[in-house]
């Protein structure tokens, strides 16, 4: 039997904290496949909660399949919570104290204006007759021309050049990598990406039975001669991407590396999936693969980083040879996007909302990203100058699990590496930070002097058996 006693988030419902705390031991490889849980009643004497409170706990962590009870045995790890490390097992931010400040999710930094113009955009809508009376009518999935135009012209304004008829509307970059994957390969086919990326693309693959495949980067990107090596191994259909700022490392493609890659791409005939939706501005971009190779790149951008996440909506421009696949996997998905949203979008473009907003934000941004390397100097944190997020390499004597729970007990939240890995690669002692996720700048300094603080608190590692 494991004797395993988990240190819970004071932050949450006891059962929540504890079915957290499950993920995250099997995450970290605390607790593996097939490890026999603590008896409820003992593990409620050690946590000083009620017997109650461990069931529901279990409970949760079943539902999540994290865990798997067995009638007359107990519980035990089970077999699918290998899933568990390509997911973010923390809860809504929603469900936090007031207090919390979480740092572990991407989100576009907060201002008044953001609820403002989308009321303004609502005005607009509602005053045109026309455009209500397509909001709630069957389009084709592709989406209205109108709509695609508009977004078409703001992505051309802000350095992202294309044509109306390429672009098909999604609701979210989410929503763009599940459909690519579902209409570009078959369950059972190969996808590869970074060892360390975004943990929505490792869901959407294990959810439409494809394989996802890892390997590794260096200081210019993707390692393309690894690819290389791995496709002759196990042949691959498509590589997932971020060049500009890859999810959760913040390494920037060369130009270089993108040539390498669309020349391997085109060798052996390999589909790109390249993710546009953690905004950059122009400058700091390099060039888009779309544009290298457009006969092979799907494309995928959203207004989650600009507006707001609770927008979902997206476009993806298509390849023409890929653009009836395309148009039909969202189709047998969800028929189409709804119109209404669209609507919103274009309304809050064509005021110049957006442009106003977009500016603030590539501001506000650049001002974070310097306080933090500023409070951080010392640590080298990586990542691109108007960025969202910093990866930090922790010093050799922490670990990330127990600094995210001293961090944690302050109520600040940070992600560690685990979420990030493909498969069975390893996790390196790493968390990224989200600087636009804070409230404002003063909370995001109070953050990271704490981060800082536990830092240079001396960390007893464990002693090794003999």
């Amino acid at each position: 039997m494991t004797i395993w006693t988990p240190l819970l988030a004071p932050d949450r419902p006891r059962y929540r904290a504890l079915c957290e705390a499950i993920g995250k031991a099997i995450a970290s490889g605390e607790l593996r496949e097939n490890d026999k849980l603590p008896p409820q009643r003992q593990l409620a004497d050690r946590l000083g909660v009620t017997v109650g409170t461990v069931t529901r706990g279990y409970a949760e962590a079943e539902r999540r399949g994290l865990v798997e009870a067995r009638v007359g045995s107990g519980t035990y790890v089970s077999s699918s919570s290998l899933a568990s490390r390509q997911q973010l097992l923390v809860p809504n931010a929603f469900e936090y104290a007031p207090s919390t400040i979480d740092l572990s999710h991407a989100h576009a930094p907060p201002h008044p204006e953001r609820a403002a113009g989308l009321a303004r955009a609502m005005e607009r809508v509602r005053a045109r007759a026309e455009m209500l009376e397509a909001s709630i009518s069957y389009q084709r999935e592709q989406g209205l021309l109108e709509h695609r135009q508009c977004i078409a012209g703001f992505m051309g304004e802000i350095g992202l050049p294309v044509d109306a008829e390429e672009l098909l509307l999604t609701q979210g970059g989410q929503h763009g990598i599940f459909v690519a994957l579902a209409a570009m390969l078959r369950a059972g086919e190969r996808a590869a990406s970074c060892e360390l990326t975004y943990p929505g693309f490792q869901g959407a693959a294990r959810q439409l039975g494809i394989k996802a495949l890892g390997v590794g980067e260096d200081a210019q990107g993707i390692d393309v001669a690894a690819l290389e090596r791995l496709h002759a191994q196990q042949p691959l259909k498509l590589i997932y991407v971020m060049p500009d700022q890859h999810n959760p490392t913040g390494r920037w493609m060369s130009e270089a590396r993108r040539c390498h890659l669309v020349e391997a791409a085109r060798r052996h005939d390999w589909w790109l999936l390249e993710d546009g939706v953690l905004y950059l501005p122009q400058a700091l971009r390099g060039s888009p693969l779309y544009r290298l190779a457009p006969e092979r790149t799907l494309y995928l951008f959203s207004f989650s980083k600009i507006f707001g996440g609770g927008l979902r909506q997206g476009v993806m421009r298509m390849p023409d040879q890929a653009a009836i696949r395309l148009r039909g996997a969202l189709r047998a998905q969800s028929w189409m996007t709804p119109p209404l949203m669209s609507a919103l979008v274009c309304a809050w473009i064509e005021s110049g909302d957006a442009a106003r907003m977009l500016e603030w934000q590539n501001a506000e941004l650049e001002a974070r990203y310097d306080l933090a390397l500023e409070r951080l100097a010392g640590y080298s944190p990586r990542g691109q100058r108007g960025s969202t997020f910093l990866w930090l390499t922790l010093p050799l004597d922490q670990r990330a699990g127990p600094l995210l729970e001293r961090l944690a007990a302050e109520r600040i939240l940070f992600t560690p590496s685990e979420p990030f890995c493909i498969g069975h690669s390893p996790a390196p002692q790493a968390v990224r930070l989200c600087l636009g996720a804070a409230r404002d700048r003063e909370t995001l300094a109070h953050a990271l002097d704490r981060l800082v603080a536990q830092l240079e608190t001396p960390q007893e590692l464990p002693l090794e058996p003999l």
